[in-house]
């Protein structure tokens, strides 16, 4: 039987839903299950809502708990969906802790519901990422894996890239 996979939700653009009445992007309900559902994965997958928030918000205690969510899982591969503004310091916490584990954390720079999201493209390198490389921590975003502490986040490309 294929090695189930945990994805762990924690928030970010990912998860972001337009909200008419405000005129702003805020937190609902996880678009996970409706992705897991149009992705067609037959890989078993557990999914675990831990938090959701934008990584902006996120303090120690968030990151914590996310760590403290993969440490426990019995599941030996783990997706992170994570907001792109902190994901490097989460992925930090989770690649100091050196759990044996294959951690990937991706994100979206588009909220899923919005046309032209990358969370659909980033979900889906995320979820074969995951069952290819070795144990350790990774960020997977626009189509590339970087090991969690040789990558940065360009905001003024919008990219993800090593350094």
């Amino acid at each position: 039987m294929d090695q189930a996979v945990r994805v762990i939700v924690t928030g970010g653009t990912f998860d972001k839903h337009y909200d008419e009445i405000r005129g702003e992007l805020t937190f609902k309900e996880s678009h996970l299950p409706e992705i897991l559902k149009l992705t067609r994965v037959t890989v078993p997958v557990e999914l675990e809502f831990d938090q959701l928030i934008d990584s902006l918000q996120m303090q120690k205690a968030n990151r914590l708990s996310v760590l403290e969510a993969c440490r426990r899982c019995a599941e030996s591969r783990i997706i992170v969906t994570h907001g792109t503004d902190t994901m490097v310091d989460t992925a930090r916490v989770l690649g100091e802790a050196a759990l044996g584990k294959t951690i990937v954390l991706t994100g979206a720079m588009i909220p899923y519901k919005i046309v032209g999201s990358d969370a659909l493209f980033n979900f889906g390198t995320a979820f074969a990422a995951v069952q290819l490389l070795e144990a350790g921590v990774y960020i997977v975003m626009n189509g590339r894996v970087f090991d969690w502490d040789k990558v940065r986040k360009n905001r003024e490309k919008g990219v993800f890239e090593a350094v």
